[in-house]
């Protein structure tokens, strides 16, 4: 399988060989059940569904149900699909798919849902510096985008405008992030560097 359904648990460092203290965030890897089998007969393409962490029963719909109970597992809250590796065995449903997976010191893409920071001005959602001069009779306007450069032509703001907004909340993808230790007995993963989201947010791990 390349890949795997994670939580973010929080962030640590590790030192490596030299004495280097790392920044390193720690993963929940799995363990993850294959809730579905794509074939190249029924649906054109290979690859397996797997889903992870539970869910109440009166909080998944009747269809879902029906789709949990075909794997013979209790209903989980994520699900995603995966392509499968040529030298992996054969899966079925209802197997289990551990932090194993993946191996020490390789590299791997981590995508999540970044923090919602809601509506931002542009000095925080772009880093723009401001008026940044307070003593030329500047009224509250040292965090204002200034000019948008827009006259009689063209008489409108063109899209992509780097304006006040809606900012975090995005899918961001992290990658080649250095796998420093694999914990099994926890089904921890410890990678180097951030992972986009907030403490127990659900995260796709990638090889």
């Amino acid at each position: 399988m390349k890949g795997l359904i994670g939580k973010k648990i929080g962030m640590t460092s590790v030192f490596d060989a030299n004495g280097k203290n790392i920044p390193c965030t720690v993963i929940e890897v799995g363990p993850c059940v294959v809730t579905q089998l794509k074939t190249v007969e029924n649906d054109g393409y290979e690859a397996a569904q797997v889903a992870y962490d539970e869910k109440k029963e009166k909080n998944t719909s009747r269809a879902m149900m029906g789709h949990f109970k075909n794997a013979n597992t209790t209903p989980k809250r994520k699900l995603a699909e995966f392509e499968l590796d040529d030298s992996e065995e054969e899966l079925k449903l209802g197997d289990f798919v551990t932090v194993e997976t993946f191996n020490r010191d390789t590299w791997v893409d981590v995508s999540g849902i970044t923090k919602g920071k809601g509506f931002q001005g542009v000095v925080k959602r772009y880093g723009f510096k401001g008026v940044g001069d307070k003593t030329h009779g500047q009224h509250n306007r040292l965090r204002a985008p200034g000019s948008l450069g827009a006259s009689s032509y063209p008489s409108r703001v063109f899209k992509g405008m780097r304006m006040g907004g809606q900012d975090g909340n995005k899918k961001i993808k992290m990658i080649s992030l250095r796998v420093m230790k694999i914990l099994p007995e926890h089904d921890l993963m410890i990678v180097k560097g951030s992972v986009p989201g907030a403490k127990g947010s659900y995260v796709i791990i990638e090889k």
